[in-house]
């Protein structure tokens, strides 16, 4: 038993590396791309990865060569479904090709960094269930953690500074909100960016940030 789940933390472990490291690459890359070309690079990237991904499912050695590249990180459920690769790649697609730069990067950011510590704080301490599996401890961590994100960036990015708190307060809500909620079944790879990127969307807009 011990094993066992010694293994199963140390995929979460691996996956919550592996998510930051690669949506801070795709961060990385949004930021230095003109919008247009990060509309194309994130098409193109979905388009490739989301075929193989259904494709795998279809064709058998497709399907082991992916649980053979991504097993560290891949979930026992993903073997037989769409990976939560999938999902990430979609909502990244819809942040860049249809909100403005800054709040895509913003919510890039959250994405980051807020949801695999929101991950990591309520299976190590989410004893307080709000929705689902989601816990209070969880979705403060993603408060705190979008909080103090979005106060760097506001000002590295001299935006809003007037109204600082009021705006950092309501972007750590806003990590949080779009942490928590559930949208009927769809992945949270998904739903976070596009929910946090909307929300987003309309503080910049009431606080002067566009």
């Amino acid at each position: 038993m011990g094993m066992v789940l010694k293994a199963r933390n140390d995929i979460h472990l691996a996956r919550r590396i592996w998510h930051f490291v690669g949506v801070l690459v795709i961060f990385f890359l949004y930021w230095v791309f003109t919008p247009r070309q990060a509309i194309i690079a994130a098409a193109a990237m979905s388009f490739v990865l989301i075929s193989f991904d259904i494709s795998r499912l279809y064709v058998p050695f497709f399907n082991r060569l992916f649980t053979w590249m991504f097993k560290p990180v891949l979930r026992d459920c993903e073997r037989e479904k769409l990976s939560g690769l999938s999902a990430l790649m979609a909502g990244v697609t819809i942040v860049v090709s249809f909100f403005p730069k800054p709040v895509g990067l913003l919510a890039l950011l959250f994405l980051a960094v807020a949801d695999p510590l929101a991950s990591y704080f309520g299976i190590r301490f989410g004893k307080d269930k709000l929705i689902g599996n989601k816990s209070v401890q969880g979705t403060f961590a993603a408060f705190v953690a979008c909080f103090f994100i979005a106060l760097g960036y506001f000002l590295y990015m001299d935006l809003m500074r007037e109204r600082l708190f009021i705006v950092c307060l309501l972007a750590g809500l806003t990590g949080a909100f779009s942490e928590l909620v559930p949208i009927f079944k769809l992945d949270d790879n998904f739903v976070f960016p596009v929910v946090s990127s909307a929300l987003l969307l309309g503080l910049f807009y009431v606080f002067g940030g566009l």
